[in-house]
């Protein structure tokens, strides 16, 4: 199977160092995925909560034009700006898998970025 860029604009448009996605060997490799707006690129949300919220719906958007989708999800990286958001990003995780969620890492942004609090990356099955 060949490798296919995958791109939807129903999902924030990345920096043209990489796609939304690859899929390949029947997995789709989604980036990591910024809480912004599909259309203007702005950041959505104040707050971890509605910020996780926004980065998984852009992840859902991106799963759905690769023919996958969240249900299909198998592992999961989480990176957060503060470590004190977890909480507040799990409360919202919870709501979008609760129950049999996939494998899930976590780390700490490297580099700040003004109002971002999170970015998550995912592998589902294609």
């Amino acid at each position: 199977m060949a490798r296919q860029i995958v791109f939807t604009p129903k999902a924030a448009k990345p920096p043209t160092t990489y796609s939304q996605a690859v899929k390949a060997g029947g997995l789709v490799f989604v980036s990591g995925t910024a809480p912004a707006d599909p259309v203007t690129g702005a950041i959505v949300g104040t707050t971890i909560q509605e910020q996780t919220r926004q980065c998984l719906t852009n992840i859902q958007a991106i799963l759905e034009e690769a023919g996958s989708s969240l249900d299909k999800i198998v592992s999961v990286t989480v990176v957060l700006a503060e470590e004190d958001d977890f909480a507040g990003m799990n409360e919202e995780w919870l709501k979008w898998f609760p129950s049999d969620p996939p494998a899930r890492q976590g780390a700490k942004l490297p580099a700040r970025i003004p109002g971002l609090k999170v970015s998550i990356a995912a592998i589902a099955e294609g």
